[in-house]
């Protein structure tokens, strides 16, 4: 959760009686373990309105991310659906400056959102191609204060279901979390074949043999 990352400014204050473990939060919660469950709820209240509810069968841009974001955790941080105002690092790798969102993402919506989405008409391996990319993308600009990972999955899974697809299973991307981060960082230099490979496989039956990154 919210002490994996270095970060600096404002947005780094935790709750008082937490020990530093969360984030600062408009529910006075205090233990990693409940604000855990609670993003979890949220975020599968958030799944059911747009994966089964109201799925955007149309191009996607930026302020639906930010609309979603604060959807999603708008009751418990008061930054919710804001782009982050600090810079963030994990394990020795910096994400995007603050002071370069703006411009990383309306890069990001030019170059992915409106190339791409909605994918209904995406052959299969445009849509592996496409998913990975912005995946990557989205990963390494790291946009909100916190849930960038689950949100750029719920990008993914929404992408999959415009184009008929069933959303993703995670599964073999937690049981090779590092190889998926190595994905991430190969991304960083232009390199998607990994991140492609584990999209392709978060595509497959679940009964379908593992191959590639391990």
């Amino acid at each position: 959760m919210t002490n994996r990352y270095h970060t600096s400014g404002a947005e780094g204050e935790f709750e008082p009686g937490s020990h530093d473990k969360v984030l600062r939060n408009l529910v006075g919660i205090t233990s990693a373990d409940d604000m855990d469950e609670l993003e979890l709820r949220l975020l599968g209240e958030l799944y059911d309105e747009l994966l089964v509810q109201d799925l955007p069968d149309r191009r996607l841009t930026v302020a639906d991310l930010k609309r979603w974001h604060r959807l999603w955790l708008g009751n418990v941080y008061a930054w919710a659906g804001q782009e982050r105002s600090v810079n963030l690092g994990k394990n020795g790798f910096q994400f995007a400056a603050a002071g370069l969102l703006p411009r990383l993402l309306g890069n990001f919506e030019r170059e992915c959102l409106a190339r791409w989405t909605p994918c209904d008409n995406l052959a299969p391996d445009e849509l592996v191609a496409a998913i990975a990319v912005t995946h990557v993308e989205l990963i390494v600009i790291h946009p909100f204060r916190e849930g960038n990972g689950r949100l750029s999955r719920l990008l993914a899974d929404v992408m999959a279901v415009q184009a008929g697809h069933d959303p993703l299973d995670y599964t073999r991307w937690e049981q090779h979390k590092a190889a998926y981060i190595g994905a991430i960082h190969a991304g960083f230099s232009n390199d998607y074949g990994p991140m492609k490979l584990f999209v392709a496989q978060a595509m497959e039956p679940n009964d379908a043999p593992l191959s590639g990154p391990a």
